[in-house]
């Protein structure tokens, strides 16, 4: 299985953050943010290959962190050739383009955003997506909030875990199961990605592909509980930075 951490975007609702840094290197508690989402990689033994897409505006310091990463798999840079925000692919369009650049085609996937902090078991995920033949995989998790739903995919899963709706930032949620960007995807249903663009279809925002997929062909929810954080502004940076900082001065004592 190969690993793909999508880190092309621009992060604009991070401005001026994300002016002269990519976000998945914003610093959190001293690292990077993608090293934690590595971390995690690095853990999952069926992965045995680990590619970055980033833009040519911040490809060289991927690259430099690249080159400067203690970790099992070195990651491998592929550059989309976009320079702003206006001229960006969308990730499943980079996500095509990574299965052509690096020969992945006929490869079972691990697919993660590059701004995801998690705490669950990657290895675990793909445990759970082995057990179903022939299917793909998203990592889902309960949202408490009413209020915050609407802001995210919101996933139906039928009594066998089965993802039977999904639906980006709906007005009125049929469920309090929300997706986040980690997806484990057949070799099956990696090679129906050039279909799902070639008929139009949005190139941007993962779960896009998930939500065109998941009628076709079987798609599972992989509900997990523990701890997910969406850093989409300046705030929940700070959050972030200050869950791993307390939890750094923990393993110290």
């Amino acid at each position: 299985m190969k690993a793909l951490v999508l880190a092309a975007g621009y992060a604009t609702r991070l401005r001026p953050l994300t002016d002269e840094t990519a976000k998945p290197l914003l610093e959190l508690a001293g690292r990077p943010m993608i090293d934690y989402l590595c971390d995690r990689i690095d853990e999952t033994s069926a992965v045995n290959e680990l590619h970055v897409v980033s833009n040519s505006r911040f490809v060289a310091d991927f690259e430099r962190w690249a080159s400067a990463r203690q970790g099992r798999l070195r990651p491998l840079v592929h550059d989309d050739g976009s320079r702003c925000n206006e001229e960006r692919l969308g990730a499943i369009a980079d996500l095509r383009f990574v299965l052509e650049q690096a020969g992945l085609k006929g490869e079972d996937l691990l697919v993660v955003a590059g701004d995801n902090l998690f705490d669950f078991s990657l290895a675990a995920m793909v445990e759970f997506w082995r057990s179903k033949a022939g299917a793909s995989c998203v990592a889902v998790q309960r949202c408490t909030d009413s209020e915050r739903i609407s802001s995210y995919g919101v996933v139906e899963l039928s009594p066998e875990g089965r993802v039977i709706d999904f639906v980006e930032k709906p007005e009125h949620p049929a469920s309090d199961l929300i997706a986040t960007a980690a997806y484990v995807y057949g070799r099956e249903h990696t090679a129906l990605i050039d279909r799902y663009l070639a008929e139009g279809n949005s190139p941007d925002q993962p779960g896009n592909f998930l939500a065109w997929l998941c009628p076709r062909e079987p798609v599972y929810g992989f509900v997990f509980t523990e701890t997910w954080l969406d850093i989409g502004s300046s705030d929940q940076l700070r959050e972030a930075d200050e869950l791993l900082r307390g939890r750094a001065s923990l393993g110290d004592d």
